[in-house]
């Protein structure tokens, strides 16, 4: 960096590198528009105004110009992507910037899976921040490749791996002080330290603030979201693939629009299929702005805001000092990116990504195959004097689901499957640790008839999970999955109707983001004819053995409801 070059360029005595001419600049620090000329130099904006000239001048013919979007919490895992492959999806819906919580490769792959998502990241034109994954596990009754303590979190940051804290899910542990929990917050003191807090508000909300975990894209209602808001916590919106919470949430923003200087909109979860045909953080502004909120308010809620949380000070808004990182829109009520910037450079014009480099490391790490299947013995279940068992309930469109209480569908002495009552087997077997643990249960919900789905894309361990109407599929799909070694499937007996293999940790393919999308697509479309009415079945069963959220869940350890203490068993009268 040359500063007497620079401030030569900023003074106008010097041509800028690039000079953006007649656009209208919207402004997130004044929330108005500006009409204005932006002038970069050296990939930094060194002038807003009149009179710029330029070795290169684009003229933006009145069309908006806005900072590049920034994504504050996502996991890259979930889109089955590696991070060139997500890198080259979302760059064209304008955003430049990402930080993401890399704790799903973590879980499978451990240190070694954070490195090659540093090493594959580190070339790309985006910057993409990870975060360290503070649990993993999620909580002990998940069963990761191996856990990650506070001398692994501390390592990651002096390798450059991560710059953050990511998402602390064992709220239970924060809450009571557990040792293992805070080593890793106390030596993430420095760093911005992201939360997880579904349902926690009052007192033990106050005792979860003092870790500094200070933003939470839990909220589900707006009850919860203000309460958080006034205790200083940063309100990320969520809208992801299946996890919608933004028209629940949106009226906090559009009662007091002051309140977005502390909130912004995220993804968490999204998929290839969910980026290609809703977007990125361009739909969040479109679906913001549609339900009232004004529109420089929606922008900055995914700029300037996040920027600031996560203190990328360089960012976020146009104006001299910051990173050229920008997005030329037809409009913000429209959202569609004609061109994009990323440090003074095109990277997307007239709406097509240009030949840019999206460098892919060839190596990458693979995870564990399970050790042990259950045979079909092991997977019936007896049933008992017991008249209920447990039921997860699930959501559409939610990660949290019900602990139900059903009565057992009964035949020659086991306990079944029901179709009639949309009643699924569940098995979650242990691939990670070499344990030859799983267990069985039931679920409500999926909607599927006949066969059964199953999946390595399990959270937060990503052990393998099978969920179906008859014990044959169940079995011959965990058999397949660890053939694969990771992916999505659709069986019907003892035949695969589709697959989409997932060899990179078991969570993401090495192919193209189309080779994603269309196998996707081809598993949905198995499970459709299975039965099931989800748009997104497979993600949809992938949240239910995350134990952190509530209310029962399921992993390879048992039945988990850590708002009724944690472990439980499938027999209601059972403790």
């Amino acid at each position: 960096m040359n500063i007497q070059k620079m401030l030569s360029a900023a003074r106008g005595e010097l041509p800028c590198d690039l000079v953006i001419k007649n656009s209208r600049i919207a402004n997130v620090f004044s929330l108005d528009y500006e009409q204005a000329d932006v002038a970069i130099y050296d990939g930094t904006i060194v002038g807003v105004g009149k009179g710029y000239k330029g070795l290169m001048e684009v003229d933006a013919e009145g069309a908006v110009l806005a900072p590049g979007f920034i994504e504050g919490h996502c996991h890259i895992e979930s889109t089955m992507l590696t991070p060139a492959g997500f890198a080259e999806m979302v760059l064209p819906c304008g955003t430049t910037t990402v930080v993401a919580d890399p704790h799903e490769i973590a879980n499978t792959c451990g240190m070694k899976g954070l490195e090659y998502m540093y090493l594959e990241s580190r070339d790309l034109p985006i910057d993409i921040y990870f975060a360290a994954p503070s649990c993993v596990p999620a909580s002990p009754f998940e069963t990761p490749k191996e856990p990650l303590d506070a001398l692994a979190i501390k390592n990651s940051y002096e390798e450059g791996w991560c710059k953050s804290l990511g998402e602390v899910m064992n709220y239970p542990g924060v809450i009571h002080g557990e040792e293992s929990v805070w080593g890793k917050i106390l030596v993430s003191w420095n760093e911005v330290r992201s939360g997880h807090a579904p349902g926690v508000t009052g007192k033990d909300l106050c005792a979860y603030l003092l870790s500094g975990c200070a933003s939470d894209h839990e909220s589900s209602t707006c009850k919860e979201g203000v309460e958080k808001l006034r205790r200083g916590m940063w309100l990320m919106i969520r809208q992801g693939a299946t996890e919608h919470n933004l028209q629940e949430l949106l009226p906090i923003i559009k009662e007091n629009e002051a309140r977005s200087s502390h909130a912004m909109f995220v993804s968490d979860d999204l998929t290839a299929n969910h980026i290609e045909t809703c977007g990125h953080l361009d739909q969040k502004v479109r679906l913001a702005i549609e339900a009232g909120l004004s529109p420089l308010t929606a922008l900055r809620m995914v700029t300037l805001s996040p920027a600031q949380y996560f203190r990328l000070w360089d960012r976020g808004a146009i104006a001299p000092g910051y990173k050229a990182d920008m997005v030329l829109l037809d409009s913000l009520e429209n959202c569609q990116p004609i061109h994009v910037w990323k440090n003074g450079e095109f990277v997307v014009r007239n709406s097509a990504l240009l030949n840019v480099p999206f460098p892919r490391r060839h190596s990458y790490p693979l995870a564990s195959r399970a050790l042990h299947i259950p045979s079909l013995e092991e997977i019936r279940v007896k049933s008992s004097l017991s008249s209920q068992i447990r039921v997860l309930g699930l959501k559409a469109g939610q990660v949290v689901t019900d602990h139900r209480i059903e009565t057992p569908t009964v035949h020659k002495g086991q306990i079944v499957a029901d179709a009639n009552r949309d009643l699924a087997k569940i098995v979650v077997v242990d691939k990670n640790s070499g344990s030859n643990r799983f267990f069985v249960g039931f679920v409500m919900g999926l909607g599927i008839k006949e066969g059964a789905i199953a999946s390595s894309v399990a959270h937060d361990a990503h052990n393998y999970i099978a969920a179906g109407m008859d014990d044959i599929s169940i079995r011959y799909a965990l058999n397949e999955l660890s053939y694969l070694g990771g992916g999505l499937l659709a069986v019907r007996g003892q035949k695969t109707i589709a697959d989409l293999p997932l060899p990179v940790g078991g969570l993401m393919s090495d192919g193209s983001a189309r080779d994603v999308i269309n196998g996707l697509n081809e598993v949905e479309k198995g499970a459709l004819s299975l039965g099931t009415k989800l748009p997104h079945p497979f993600m949809a069963m992938s949240f239910l053995s995350l134990s952190v959220i509530p209310e029962l869940k399921i992993t390879d350890q048992g039945y988990v409801d850590l708002n009724r203490g944690g472990a439980m068993s499938l027999f209601a009268e059972d403790k």
